[in-house]
């Protein structure tokens, strides 16, 4: 049998609700041989026995963690089982289609990318509707009464755009952006950028990783004949929300805005992060306060009682992120003890 160039790194992304539709979508449409690491963080019991049979029939490892995690955490819980030239990180929610895998690897082969990012679908396969195309992350330092101000450039290539009138016009090509979506990264690039770092703890990791393996000398690129979709929001499940209220947080948020801005010496006074700030918590309006409105109110009046659900969050999500941070310092006392140091820890960004 032939030994695998890669290591699927399964995480989980704000949701358990797509969990055995995407990890069947791998085993149905991967023709060349993967090994298969899946990172389980605190699913619920019927998810949690799900993975467990899957793993026995299906042969793959499986890491179960009886708390939510951080998506950096999960994907370096996995990433350290990895010895394979490859690796993709792909979360919980991505639907792929055939030929998505030996796409990227050849892509990598032929480059010689440091990493490859597939054309992105949003939604269920049949939208047809583009999320990532390629894109762009640098940063940029402009010289303003004789001092230098660095900012940060984001832009996504062809971002929401109709899949069937735009794929004729998107071809392979070198960019400067993936996401964790689905990311395929040759191993040896973590022996210059360090592991994912972990004090990014729901946002700009992707940035923030790209931009590490551009400062490396390693390249990206896009292959659009790998094609994936990830799925939010398929369906309203109560036992879903504490993670999802967590993975959004306005906490966990504004700690890795900080945490970015201060690695990479960017201002937040720029466009780049005052949108972030000024829309904190749009996810858990979209996907908890106007869900249980309309539920509640089964469509009238749904606004009164948004504006009460509102309130509760804002009231809620504190609690709740106090409470992960007051169990997360007790499992880190507990493991104080026992903890051996990992090579290839995080590194910090250089400034040009």
């Amino acid at each position: 049998m032939t030994k695998p160039l890669v290591t699927i790194v399964n995480a989980p992304r704000e949701r358990f609700t797509l969990t055995s539709e995407a990890l069947e979508s791998i085993y149905a449409n991967t023709e060349v041989p993967f090994n298969l690491v899946y990172v389980d963080g605190n699913s619920p019991p019927k998810v949690k026995q799900y993975l467990e049979e899957q793993s026995k029939e299906k042969g793959f490892k499986l890491i179960r963690k009886d708390y939510y995690l951080y998506p950096n955490v999960a994907r370096n819980l996995g990433l350290r089982e990895v010895d394979t030239p490859y690796v993709v990180f792909i979360d919980n929610d991505v639907l792929v289609t055939p030929g998505w895998l030996k796409s990227l690897i050849q892509c990598a082969e032929e480059t010689g990318a440091a990493v490859v990012g597939p054309l992105t679908g949003i939604g269920p396969l049949k939208d047809n509707k583009i999320h990532y195309a390629g894109g762009e992350v640098h940063i940029v330092e402009q010289e303003k009464d004789s001092q230098v101000k660095r900012r940060v450039h984001e832009k996504m290539h062809f971002h929401n755009r109709p899949l069937a009138k735009t794929r004729d016009q998107i071809q392979r090509a070198q960019c400067e952006l993936a996401e964790f979506h689905c990311m395929l990264v040759c191993t040896e690039i973590f022996e210059k950028t360090g592991m994912l770092d972990e004090k990014l703890l729901n946002t700009r990791e992707h940035l923030d990783f790209c931009m590490l393996v551009a400062q490396a000398g390693g390249t990206v690129y896009c292959e659009p004949t790998s094609y994936v979709t990830y799925v939010p929001d398929l369906k309203y499940i109560w036992s879903d929300m504490h993670f999802y209220m967590l993975r959004w947080s306005n906490a966990w948020e504004l700690s890795s805005l900080k945490h970015f801005s201060e690695k990479w010496d960017v201002g937040t006074k720029d466009a780049f992060f005052q949108e972030r700030y000024k829309n904190l918590g749009w996810r858990r309006e979209k996907g908890f306060v106007r869900p249980t409105a309309e539920r509640i109110a089964s469509g009238k009046n749904s606004v009164w009682v948004a504006k009460i659900i509102r309130r509760v969050d804002r009231w809620l999500n504190p609690i709740l992120t106090d409470l992960y941070a007051q169990q997360e310092t007790k499992r880190q006392k507990q493991n104080s003890s026992t903890t051996v140091s990992v090579s290839r820890e995080p590194v910090a960004a250089q400034s040009k």
